[in-house]
């Protein structure tokens, strides 16, 4: 793709915004150093002054490839620096400005969209105002999906949206994903050593001995290991032995007490008040269910 291209609108149906996200716009440009910004050729519908900002109805997610500039919000209480590989989100009904620096023009990409399913992200804290600039570095993956977007709005075959919808949500979870691996680069080693200590030992590890093996605090460790996974040490290791414990009841015929044990309970009581508060259901319900025979009564 040699030149700029400009989608001004793109129809979005009822049955468009019931899939989650409907896109408005999507598109790159590459504006040169002392080339006027926005270009003259910007799309009118979006066009606005670098000086002044403007605020939009809708979610846009930039991605810079070439270049620095600057980006500005509400949200925000200084300008933050942009330079090749960050990514920064708009957020409907926030004012904001952007532009690249005159010496060095950048390369942009930029898809608008809207519908529940980011609305929903928003509210449960996935991505915020207060945080819409994120430099997660060149990656050929994104690129490839805001170009193939791009070809899919120009093409607009039947369903077109709904494919749209599906690489916002793919842009989307590897903003999430690179920037949440970027933010834990230092002690991400750590934590996947964490996790493949109790995959091996998940009989008898505690979250104590681990943090040990790992030579941190406790506290820091805990609190690390829950940011970067989203559960505490002593859940994570529940559930691998939960996991274990599932797999077991669904592919063999040992005894439920048998595979209690070898997995780590020691407690039968708990393990029983532990596996229906999980699943729902007793361990012979559940394997009966799993291994496709008459659910019973148990």
């Amino acid at each position: 793709m040699n030149e700029a291209i400009h989608l001004k609108y793109l129809a979005t149906s009822p049955s468009d915004l019931l899939w989650g996200t409907a896109v408005n716009s999507v598109g790159f440009q590459e504006v040169g150093p002392g080339e006027p910004y926005p270009p003259s050729n910007h799309p009118s519908r979006y066009l606005f002054s670098a000086d002044h900002g403007r605020i939009l109805d809708e979610y846009q997610l930039l991605y810079i490839t070439k270049g620095q500039g600057t980006f500005r919000s509400a949200s925000l209480s200084n300008a933050v620096s942009v330079r090749p590989g960050t990514f920064f989100l708009l957020f409907p009904g926030e004012w904001h400005s952007y532009r690249p620096d005159p010496k060095t023009g950048w390369k942009e990409y930029w898809i608008g969209f809207k519908g529940d399913q980011m609305d929903n992200w928003v509210k449960d804290g996935f991505f915020g105002a207060r945080n819409p600039v994120t430099q997660v570095g060149i990656k050929s993956d994104i690129v490839a999906l805001y170009e193939d977007a791009i070809v899919t709005a120009r093409d607009q075959q039947s369903g077109f949206q709904q494919r749209l919808g599906g690489l916002v949500v793919h842009l989307m979870s590897l903003l999430r994903f690179y920037s949440r691996n970027q933010a834990f680069s230092e002690v991400a080693d750590q934590i996947n050593r964490a996790k493949i200590i109790i995959a091996e030992q998940h009989r008898t590890i505690t979250p104590e001995a681990l943090a040990d093996e790992l030579f941190m605090g406790y506290s820091n460790f805990r609190r690390i290991f829950k940011e970067y996974t989203g559960f505490s040490p002593a859940k994570y290791i529940q559930e691998v032995r939960m996991s274990r414990v599932k797999e077991a009841l669904t592919n063999s015929s040992l005894p439920v007490k048998q595979i209690a044990f070898e997995a780590g309970y020691e407690n039968e009581d708990y393990f029983f008040t532990a596996f229906r508060r999980i699943t729902g259901m007793t361990p012979l319900a559940y394997r009966e269910k799993t291994q496709g025979k008459k659910t019973r009564n148990v």
